[in-house]
């Protein structure tokens, strides 16, 4: 007797597979891990965040890493991933919140978007094809307007 996979556990494996392909994204993003962040992408891929585009995955990476160098701490969480998979590509949505902080400038920025991305299945596993946002709300303020809001150094620890 011959067991088969079920194509509904494959189907849940492929949106596990997709899942941590978001969150390393995001991850290497906020770790500043350019290498492994372009790892996330075909070469031809596409971004599109509300209204910044990309044609390529160098430009994206590119603008990226010049972007979001050192001291800008940012946080991004995609939450609540609606995926649909058809075969080897897939489109996937995600609810994300953000916050930029650039204490050089006392300034912070948070809000909140829906993501759109599209998926392609490789050799070396899911990578995304395409990328992008539509912002829901996007809130600035200035530190200096938050006397007691104090950043930390990665690794270290305020205490009160």
């Amino acid at each position: 007797m011959t067991q088969t996979t079920s194509p509904r556990i494959d189907l849940q494996d492929d949106r596990d597979a997709i899942a941590r392909l978001k969150y390393r994204y995001l991850r290497t993003l906020d770790t500043k891990q350019w290498d492994a962040f372009e790892e996330c992408f075909l070469p031809e891929a596409t971004g599109d965040y509300n209204g910044l585009t990309f044609a390529s995955r160098d430009e994206l990476v590119g603008y990226m890493r010049a972007q979001l160098g050192e001291g800008l701490i940012t946080l991004h969480q995609a939450h609540h991933p609606e995926i649909e998979v058809d075969g080897d590509t897939a489109i996937g949505h995600w609810y994300l919140q953000d916050k930029v902080i650039v204490e050089a400038f006392r300034f912070m920025l948070e809000g909140a978007a829906l993501y759109e991305d599209r998926y392609v299945r490789t050799p070396d596993g899911w990578r995304i094809a395409h990328t992008g946002y539509r912002r829901t709300y996007e809130a600035t303020m200035s530190l200096d307007d938050l006397p007691s809001f104090k950043v930390s150094a990665p690794g270290t620890h305020t205490h009160v």
